[in-house]
């Protein structure tokens, strides 16, 4: 897995992207499947980096792992993370931009409560949870379904 800083150039709002590859991260861009988790803009790019150097091993102190056994540990934590978040949404109805309203439809009793995943303004996040409306957000982002290969 790749991490890399993204950040929308309509808001200047800063995210990380995970990816299974470089070219995974262009074939995404190319198909317009990257948007900002706070204001939904599409024109999102990478952000600079500041790169990751590693000590020479001469000058590293013992205690201190290698960088590859923390990239596995970042790896395994990652891959536990998506199973979690798949177990918690499976069975869960994918309602995308309709989300803010269909959790409000259902708080109010306008419509039959079931599990629903989508999108949703950090804004209307915060409302919803003023009105005491449970909502809370995944840790990785979500393909919308009609996206999937």
């Amino acid at each position: 897995m790749i991490v890399y800083d993204l950040v929308c150039t309509c808001a200047g709002h800063r995210f990380e992207g995970w990816f299974s590859s470089s070219e995974d991260y262009l074939r995404q861009k190319e198909k317009g499947l990257l948007a900002c988790p706070q204001c939904g803009s599409a024109d999102v790019v990478k952000a600079p980096m500041a790169p990751a150097v590693a000590a020479k091993s001469n000058s590293r102190p013992s205690s201190q792992p290698l960088a590859s056994g923390a990239d596995d540990a970042q790896q395994k934590a990652l891959e536990t993370l998506a199973k979690l978040q798949a177990k918690a949404i499976e069975g869960s109805e994918w309602v995308g931009k309709d989300f803010t309203e269909r959790a409000r439809q259902m708080h109010y009793g306008e419509r039959d409560r079931g599990a629903i995943h989508g999108e949703a303004t950090l804004k209307d996040a915060k409302d919803m949870l003023d009105e005491g409306i449970s909502v809370a957000p995944l840790p990785l982002s979500v393909t919308p379904p009609d996206e999937l290969n």
